[in-house]
């Protein structure tokens, strides 16, 4: 059943245009902060700060072939990631409040994208996986293109908080609202407030995803549980010499440890005696050492 369309007011487009713009001055400040503790110049601060706020947007159009990217067409993206450059080059941002702030703006500017990126795959009639693709790639292309331009791994890969799943809920939230006949703008809202919610919890609880050595180490406590509670499980205890073999068991081992464990036989060379010293077979023995 088809969800009744509410009307849609007309301020809402330009809002999110406005948070748009707002996630294109985020991310330009948050590329300036890598290219400070790279410690670049101007240019790698701008550089940065353009890859972070426009190449996610650049790769989603350019993959849905609709004409120009639109961070292209429109001036304001890239004056306003030019801006945030700036604004990172002279503040540092190194207290809490402002790193906080940074991380609530962050997630919100997320949801937005992966919102929007999600909504112009449906709306170029692109199916649910191409649309769930774009969302997150919207959200988080830019930040992997410059962590590889840095020379890093994309913080996306693992070992972090949460960035890529909060990005595939927005996305799919949108696909399943705008399937369901919800007017594209609620659909947009909604998505966008379910991806900021669950990159602010993620951060919130230190929500991560297990590497694969967190697994490997999860298989082997596993099975040494398993090993522990067999043993038990068989005597009670620790392991029999029936229930478990005993390291260097066997016919050859006896032997070996029978042979170690032999006295050491005395030596047979018999003992020189030591004649007395003659008077007369000592001479020239002192010329001798000399010439030794």
């Amino acid at each position: 059943m088809l969800v009744a369309q509410i009307p849609v007011p007309e301020a809402l487009p330009d809002t999110f245009r406005a948070v748009d713009l707002c996630g294109v001055l985020l991310n330009g400040i948050l590329g300036g902060l890598i290219a400070r503790r790279k410690n670049y110049d101007l240019v790698g601060f701008v550089v940065l700060a353009m890859l972070t706020a426009t190449a996610g947007g650049i790769l989603r159009d350019v993959m849905i072939q609709a004409g120009p990217p639109f961070a292209l067409t429109d001036p304001y993206y890239l004056y306003t990631a030019c801006a945030g450059a700036l604004i990172a080059w002279w503040v540092p941002f190194r207290s809490t409040p402002a790193r906080r702030l940074l991380v609530v703006a962050d997630a919100v500017v997320l949801g937005t994208w992966s919102a929007t990126g999600a909504s112009k795959a449906l709306g170029n009639g692109l199916g649910v996986m191409p649309a769930l693709l774009l969302g997150c790639l919207t959200a988080v292309g830019g930040s992997m293109i410059r962590d590889v331009s840095v020379g890093e791994t994309p913080a996306v890969f693992g070992g972090n908080k949460l960035y890529a799943i909060p990005a595939l809920c927005a996305a799919g939230t949108d696909v399943a609202l705008v399937s369901a006949g919800l007017a594209e703008a609620w659909a947009m809202l909604a998505s966008a407030l379910v991806g900021a919610g669950t990159c602010l919890v993620a951060y919130w609880r230190s929500w991560r995803l297990p590497v694969s050595a967190d697994v490997e180490r999860e298989r082997t406590r596993r099975r040494r549980e398993r090993a522990a509670a067999g043993w038990l499980g068989r005597g009670g205890g620790r392991p029999t010499t029936a229930s478990a073999p005993v390291r260097g068991a066997g016919i050859a081992a006896g032997w070996r440890r029978a042979l170690m464990v032999l006295p050491r036989r005395a030596s047979r060379r018999p003992l020189r005696r030591r004649e007395p010293l003659d008077p007369l077979n000592q001479i020239g023995r002192a010329s001798c050492r000399e010439r030794v």
